[in-house]
């Protein structure tokens, strides 16, 4: 499809065999599922990153989670699962402060996860990666696409969060911002119901503003994939159609869930997902 393509796909998920849904949703036991030890890459003056890898052929494809997300997701455990069962590399990880990984989550930043995601492509990753990048791991995505465009093959960023907090903190009436300003802390409303808040700091807003990218031209060529459900609440569908439309990458599709939500974890959504990797994959392999 063309740039910035729009595509409705609410129910059409022809790739793959039936043998292999099976095995990425309901056969924990088969080769395709076997879970991989928790291995930890040390960085000098940094915190231990947790993280989980599969050796296979390229493109690999590299998971990047959401706020407040690990590498257990839904989502991630899923794509591990179909990397598998074709044969390529995948890596799954832990920001600073978050899961299994080392650092406290009140001293992280979006500046802090960005060299975390670095780190990962420098230190493990082997050959181009295809980047999936959810909610705000979608952000991290495109900075990790800019500073490292010699390793990316392609993006495919899932309710992607570009520029999300600092804007939503700049839509609370001024006098709201000041009383966090004075404070330190923002208490953000959790997206799950019933889940209370997260507590972020006044210092991950400021240095998030140091990352921005909506602001202008985002100087990213490789195929990029924007999947976003039409209900969620969180993160507005339109961010993906602005990232969509100031990249500047020609190969660029935006897919719209008419009843997708924030999370995009009901099976036919990671079918979905799943389902654009695999026809992102298969499209590297025939340009190569």
């Amino acid at each position: 499809m063309a740039a910035a393509g729009l595509s409705w796909l609410p129910g059409l998920f022809g790739v793959g065999s039936a043998a292999m849904w099976r095995q990425i949703f309901w056969s924990p036991h088969s080769a395709g599922c076997r879970r991989k030890s928790t291995k930890y890459l040390t960085r000098p003056d940094q915190p231990k990153l947790a993280y989980k890898q599969i050796k296979g052929r390229s493109p690999g494809v590299l998971f990047v989670p959401g706020f407040a997300s690990t590498m257990k997701a839904q989502k991630a455990v899923a794509l591990e699962k179909f990397c598998t069962s074709l044969g390529h590399s995948f890596i799954r990880f832990d920001y600073s402060g978050c899961g299994a990984s080392g650092g406290v989550f009140s001293e992280s930043s979006i500046g802090q996860w960005k060299k975390d995601v670095l780190a990962v492509l420098d230190e493990l990753a082997e050959g181009p990666q295809v980047i999936v990048g959810s909610s705000m791991g979608g952000w991290l995505m495109l900075l990790a696409a800019l500073a490292r465009p010699e390793k990316i093959a392609a993006l495919v960023g899932i309710a992607t969060g570009a520029d999300y907090l600092v804007n939503a903190f700049k839509q609370l009436p001024l006098e709201v911002q000041k009383e966090i300003e004075t404070k330190g802390e923002w208490y953000m409303p959790n997206i799950l119901k019933d889940m209370g808040f997260h507590k972020i700091p006044y210092k991950f807003i400021k240095d998030a503003e140091n990352h921005c990218v909506l602001h202008s031209t985002i100087p990213i060529t490789c195929p990029v994939r924007l999947i976003h459900g039409l209900e969620d609440t969180h993160i507005p569908w339109q961010i993906s159609m602005k990232v969509a439309e100031i990249v500047l990458a020609k190969d660029v599709d935006v897919i719209l869930r008419k009843h997708g939500q924030h999370q995009m974890s009901e099976k036919d959504d990671i079918k979905l997902i799943i389902n654009t990797i695999d026809d992102v994959i298969d499209k590297l392999t025939t340009l190569a």
